[in-house]
């Protein structure tokens, strides 16, 4: 079966237009965008090819069915029509996770248990079976019930996207890889670009920068749940990961430059930037943001932020140095992320530009300064 299927992408709230862009540069059809995700039609070739090249998606999922359901009947027999047995095998493990919001059928525990039963009565009835053992492949099944309207989901992901396999250790307040590559998009990094990250961590921006610059999948190196899955071929996965290969700009004159106060986080930048394979374009080095100097480079940052008064007052302090060292201007792009509602004012400038984001739970705004 590699008929068209629905595939659901979550996002990070803010960058569903960044993703709605990536599906396109995929070859996704019948795109759609709603708040936190993008769905798109294809086979199973598009099953993983989202896997291996999405930037911005949180995991790829396969859309089985939306409906109405204000009652547990209205549910079982909602989820009883899937044809689930073109996805999960006799002996397959089908664990069911999702979440519940505004809607009549508000208990998650209960939630999950009617879907579960639902989805052996169906395989039951086609496998003629009274008993499943689950030592298989694990096809994960998700729901979410907003407004007593159900969608259906299977995971082709297991871990999420933003484990992209490069970054083994962290510091202590990394962004996600996603939110990350999201914001570099919006940076508008090309294959010539020069990048600044004067706060990098563990190299996060620097790395999804490079990856953005040189085209390489981020997650070319990664495992994904659903090759364990019968009724989708290795050969698929091979394949889509030769066409991903294919693609990879060698030639590109991009480079970066990470500095951070703390030698151990330069020390985890040049590791992270090894195990991702983009060592080569990337210079790191010890550097106090008071001595930082303009480079006719985009600057991309996370500037450290704390939760307690006086990490916050360290923080707007570090925000003035920042204005003072700063030029933003066209040739000198700045985005930078932070949580404080008054960043422009210790900036010392307001931004030609602001885009709110959650980076985790923590509402934040990106910055822009391209003036």
């Amino acid at each position: 079966m590699n008929s068209k299927l629905k595939i659901t992408c979550p996002c990070h709230f803010g960058l569903e237009s960044v993703l709605k862009f990536e599906a396109v540069k995929i070859g996704g059809e019948n795109i759609t965008v709603k708040d936190g995700r993008v769905s798109f039609e294809g086979g199973y070739d598009m099953v993983a090819r989202a896997n291996i090249c999405l930037q911005t998606a949180e995991r790829v999922l396969i859309e089985l069915a939306e409906f109405h359901a204000e009652t547990f009947e209205e549910l079982f027999q909602g989820v009883k029509k899937i044809p689930l047995e073109n996805f999960i095998g006799i002996k397959d493990a089908f664990p069911v996770k999702g979440h519940s919001l505004n809607s009549e059928l508000h208990s998650i525990p209960d939630c999950q248990s009617i879907i579960k039963k639902a989805a052996v009565e169906r395989l039951k009835e086609k496998y003629h079976t009274g008993w499943f053992e689950e030592t298989g492949a694990v096809h994960q099944i998700q729901f979410t019930i907003l407004k007593n309207n159900v969608n259906i989901y299977l995971d082709t992901s297991g871990v999420g996207l933003h484990k992209r396999g490069y970054r083994k250790n962290s510091n202590a307040a990394p962004i996600k890889e996603t939110l990350a590559a999201g914001i570099i998009d919006l940076a508008r990094v090309r294959s010539s670009s020069i990048v600044c990250d004067p706060f990098c961590g563990s190299g996060t921006f620097l790395i999804e920068s490079a990856l953005k610059a040189l085209n390489i999948p981020p997650c070319i190196n990664r495992k994904f749940a659903a090759e364990k899955w019968d009724c989708i071929s290795p050969e698929i996965w091979r394949e889509e990961r030769k066409r991903a290969i294919s693609l990879v700009n060698k030639n590109a004159e991009f480079k970066a430059f990470g500095f951070d106060i703390d030698e151990e986080s330069v020390k985890l930048s040049i590791d992270n930037s090894a195990k991702a394979g983009v060592k080569s374009r990337i210079t790191v080095e010890q550097a106090d943001i008071s001595n930082y100097k303009p480079m006719n480079a985009i600057t991309i940052c996370n500037p450290p932020y704390g939760e307690r008064m006086l990490e916050i007052k360290e923080a707007e302090q570090l925000y003035e140095i920042m204005g003072q060292v700063f030029h933003p201007d066209s040739s000198n792009p700045c985005y930078i992320i932070s949580p404080h509602e008054e960043f422009e004012r210790f900036f010392g400038k307001k931004a030609d530009k602001k885009r709110k984001l959650y980076n985790g739970m923590i509402k934040c705004n990106l910055y822009m300064y391209f003036k």
